[in-house]
């Protein structure tokens, strides 16, 4: 029986991560967990599993559960609490779902621990990637992928030579705007925006699959966790989102990674690595039923977001940190309706302009520097 620390619990990853632990009862243990706010959705959670330490992100979420809960486990708040429940010694894996840089504390922490650690939580490569690398080779732990696209990868991946690879195509969806034009995006709305065709995900991360962001954020990623350069990192368009990335390798060989839009495939493989169990409560996939697949070239104009993110990655430094929390606050604002679609990437440009690059930054830096262009952010829209 491994015992795991869940961060993120209510969030649509750590929902269906407690779905697949579900049906692996006999082989995982929810010790602890993490989420927000939404004691109304960790509630049934916390009663089925009971698990021996929670997390809140404030006291006032805190007093809330003391009020609705049925036993007495350990309640811990804020990024603190994730970080203690992160390196518990009775903790074998950490799941990081989390959404953000607010994922990055726990995750360090929980390296030096040497913890096993599955992550869908793609911002804390992006803000701090060649810290986090350089923690995980120290310490020896590997970080293992939840994101359809990188656990796409890691499976094409396992048994092949690092240094026979050609390229990495991570495939896009398109997001929920992929046939409106420039101009057709100048009045669309937060509804609009949160109807993706193909996923069921949270709001911010449908939002940045409609701006793009989300396809930068992964190219981020996918440097720092499979140490390949940006040049040799692709995104193409493909709408039907059953090839979820592939691999290139020199002799011009390509593998492919398909399956359904369902997480919990991907989830269960980081749980279970290096064994495949059957999944049975994920759908499987018929190509009979899906008949063909399309596959289209990615217009950096058409997405400046997935253009800022390669030059963010490409420049280094606290770039990336810039890049993403400018994305964060904006998307918020968006969802907030005080700006339009369209000033997201706006924000984040301007934002990304006026920063003084500081190469090599230690975690205090990176933390300063996401806060003050969350302030810069909000400084606009006054």
């Amino acid at each position: 029986m491994q015992n795991i620390t869940l961060l993120g619990a209510t969030g649509s990853v750590g929902l269906q991560t407690v779905e697949v632990i579900r049906e692996l009862k006999e082989q995982f243990h929810i010790y602890a967990i993490a989420y927000g706010t939404s004691t109304e959705k960790a509630l049934p959670i916390i009663e089925e599993f009971r698990p021996q330490y929670i997390v809140v992100s404030n006291k006032e979420a805190k007093q809330e559960l003391e009020r609705k809960i049925t036993y007495n486990p350990v309640l811990l708040v804020g990024n603190e609490g994730m970080t203690e429940v992160a390196t518990l010694p009775e903790v074998d894996m950490v799941v990081n779902a989390v959404l953000g840089s607010v994922g990055l504390e726990p995750t360090l922490a929980a390296i030096k621990e040497k913890k096993r650690i599955a992550f869908a939580n793609k911002e804390t490569l992006v803000t701090a990637g060649h810290l986090v690398m350089k923690e995980a080779r120290k310490h020896g732990v590997q970080l293992l992928p939840v994101d359809s696209e990188h656990a796409a990868i890691h499976q094409c991946l396992k048994g092949e030579r690092a240094d026979e690879v050609k390229r990495l195509i991570i495939t896009a969806s398109g997001g929920s705007f992929r046939d409106k034009s420039r101009e057709e995006l100048q009045n669309v709305t937060r509804h609009d925006a949160l109807k993706h065709p193909n996923w069921s995900m949270g709001a911010k991360i449908t939002i940045d699959s409609a701006t793009m962001m989300n396809k930068g954020l992964e190219v981020i990623e996918a440097h720092w966790l499979f140490d390949i350069p940006f040049e040799q990192i692709d995104v193409i368009l493909h709408r039907e989102s059953i090839i979820h990335s592939m691999v290139e390798f020199k002799d011009h060989s390509i593998m492919a990674q398909l399956g359904t839009t369902d997480m919990k495939g991907p989830i269960q493989y980081a749980l279970t690595y290096p064994n495949r169990l059957d999944i049975s409560n994920a759908k499987a996939l018929n190509l009979m039923d899906i008949g063909k697949l399309q596959f289209e070239r990615m217009s950096l104009e058409r997405f400046p977001c997935l253009k800022m993110a390669y030059d963010a990655g490409k420049i280094g430094g606290t770039m990336p940190t810039v890049l993403n929390a400018a994305n964060e606050q904006a998307v918020e604002l968006f969802l907030n309706n005080k700006i339009s679609f369209l000033e997201i990437e706006d924000f984040i440009q301007k934002t990304m302009d006026k920063h003084t690059i500081i190469q090599e930054p230690d975690l205090s830096t990176i933390i300063e520097v996401d806060q003050s262009t969350r302030q810069r952010v909000k400084s606009y829209v006054n």
